[in-house]
């Protein structure tokens, strides 16, 4: 229970990356605070297996890649639970095309909700972290930010302003005992890995040592080493979770 009095927020936590994230946060001792979007109904069951396993969690909806809904996020958070410890960024989309063919919508959409958001969500947290001396952001990039994807221009450029932002600010709050980091999945089992046709995922099977697609609940891990103190002099750091693709 490393994590027990600790407070944790973690946007895009309805499914997937996030979902596990929460479960995993909570299931060491975290309040959580669930974040959605649209799925509220996905947002209350994740919720509800947390208490249900003795965890505490709440749920908000907020489209983050707003300034305003992200800040009431952040209240949110503060006015039922008093305290922040650990902030999440996972809120993510993608939106695929070659660049001949992508609509600006397609790229302005993925930049919002992907690195928009990380600065929404983060500028409030630290106004509020700085106060109290204390606190862990982890950012959830792509190994698409540190490699490029074909395709994915958008999504890639996203991830890696993520991580430029990752390093940006993990500097500006170092002296406040805030460290902040990334962790930057491979191929996982989610949603979207479900639409790849299987003739692709073949190919993509063969560019990852390791033989096999991550859990989601391997990225929680690695967000949750992040966020304990056991991590408390690492900062700055992009942590890869990719079964060796990257290499």
């Amino acid at each position: 229970m490393e994590f027990e009095g600790k407070v944790a927020i973690i946007t895009g936590a309805s499914r997937g990356i996030g979902r596990a994230i929460a479960m995993e946060l909570a299931s060491r001792g975290a309040s959580v605070v669930v974040n959605y979007r649209q799925s509220e109904t996905a947002a209350e069951e994740v919720a509800a297996a947390i208490r249900e396993a003795g965890g505490t969690a709440i749920t908000h909806q907020a489209d983050v890649s707003e300034f305003d809904q992200a800040q009431g996020l952040i209240k949110a958070g503060l006015d039922t639970f008093g305290d922040l410890h650990i902030l999440v960024n996972n809120a993510g989309i993608t939106r695929d095309g070659l660049i001949m063919t992508m609509a600006e919508e397609d790229w302005d959409a993925v930049m919002r909700t992907n690195l928009k958001s990380t600065f929404n969500c983060s500028k409030p947290a630290v106004r509020y972290m700085m106060r109290r001396r204390y606190g862990r952001i982890v950012n959830i990039t792509s190994i698409a930010g540190i490699m490029g994807n074909a395709g994915q221009s958008n999504y890639s450029a996203s991830k890696a302003g993520q991580i430029g932002f990752t390093k940006a600010l993990a500097r500006e709050v170092a002296s406040r005992n805030i460290t902040v980091n990334a962790v930057a999945p491979g191929f996982i089992e989610t949603d979207i890995w479900d639409t790849v046709p299987e003739t692709a995922r073949e190919g993509l099977m063969g560019l990852i040592p390791l033989g096999r697609i991550g859990q989601a609940e391997e990225v929680a891990k690695a967000v949750a080493f992040l966020a304990s103190d056991g991590a408390s002099y690492i900062t700055g750091h992009v942590l890869v979770v990719d079964g060796g693709m990257a290499i």
